[in-house]
């Protein structure tokens, strides 16, 4: 008998009856339904296919007790109740890798179409507005690139970066062996050095408002904020005073504290690209998870290590 899985993210019919050639699936991509659910087949779950944003809490792996594994799709897990879960002696791995280079590419696209203005010249050029009555936006190139969280994503926006001869510096917890980007030890201090500053570093409390309005006021007038990230990482508020008043010259934001909902102060500014938290979304990046999310849970329950532990 195949073991129950319950998926708490929206995956295409393709990706289901991938999975449901390993697991019965109960599928319930919103809150009203996974309630349902696990109110109705909580007692038969071995699964858990969740996501960062989305989670598993406490109260509901306890409302499963023949919960056995929990696997996050993508890299994030900051709402999964990982101490509760591993006091229970639940497996734990996410989808680490498979969509580095999605969420990078995204990453620089926000960062071209921020500094060059790219949607706003959209608009202008159907409008009928020629060059002539415009400011000209700046150059990307040679700009100095800050990255918040130099990790396996951190890293691969640096390469980018490096092909438009972008300098970068990077903040972390602690200087990364074997990097020769700068190392700055405090946000402030990278972002008083940066013209762009990407946030690239997990969400949770222990990030949140990371970049509030002292880091904004440090990249100043000509400095841009993009954000892949988490949307709790930047102070929305503080982030549309500075835009509104002049003190930030703009932003591109994959994701934002409002989420799914759009960031209703920004939305009458030009100065901001919005995308709906799709970064780290494509069909090579979904097909890689979910193939991934497979290869774990099949080596979890023959016995063998998992492949992208937490």
């Amino acid at each position: 008998m195949k073991p129950v899985l319950l998926v708490l993210h929206v995956l295409s019919e393709a990706h289901r009856d991938q999975l449901a050639q390993h697991f019965e699936v109960l599928y319930a991509p919103d809150a009203q339904q996974c309630a349902q659910a696990i109110a109705e087949h909580g007692a038969q779950v071995e699964v858990v296919l969740t996501i960062g944003a989305i989670g598993l809490s406490a109260a509901q792996m306890d409302a499963m007790p023949r919960l056995r594994l929990v696997g996050a799709l993508g890299a994030g897990y900051e709402n999964i109740d990982l101490a509760h879960a591993r006091a229970r002696g639940i497996g734990l791995f996410n989808g680490a890798g498979t969509n580095d280079n999605c969420v990078a590419d995204h990453a620089f696209g926000l960062v071209l179409a921020a500094v060059r203005g790219i949607v706003h010249l959209d608009k202008l050029t159907r409008q009928g507005v020629w060059r002539n009555a415009i400011e000209l936006p700046p150059n990307v190139s040679g700009k100095r690139l800050g990255i918040l969280g130099l990790g396996t994503i951190g890293q691969k926006i640096a390469r980018r970066a490096e092909g438009f001869d972008m300098p970068v510096g990077y903040h972390n917890r602690k200087p990364k062996a074997g990097v020769s980007h700068t190392y700055f030890d405090s946000v402030l201090g990278l972002a008083e050095w940066a013209d762009v500053l990407v946030v690239a570093t997990p969400g949770g409390a222990a990030t949140r408002h990371l970049v509030n309005a002292q880091v904004l006021d440090a990249l100043g007038p000509q400095g841009y904020v993009v954000n892949i990230a988490r949307g709790s990482v930047i102070d929305t508020a503080a982030l549309a005073q500075a835009l509104h008043e002049g003190r930030l010259a703009g932003a591109g934001l994959d994701v934002y504290e409002s989420e799914p909902l759009p960031p209703a102060e920004l939305l009458d500014s030009s100065k901001v690209v919005l995308t709906p938290h799709v970064a780290g979304w494509s069909p090579e990046a979904v097909q890689a998870t979910v193939d991934l999310f497979l290869d774990n849970s099949l080596r979890y329950f023959s016995g063998q290590p998992l492949i992208t532990p937490i």
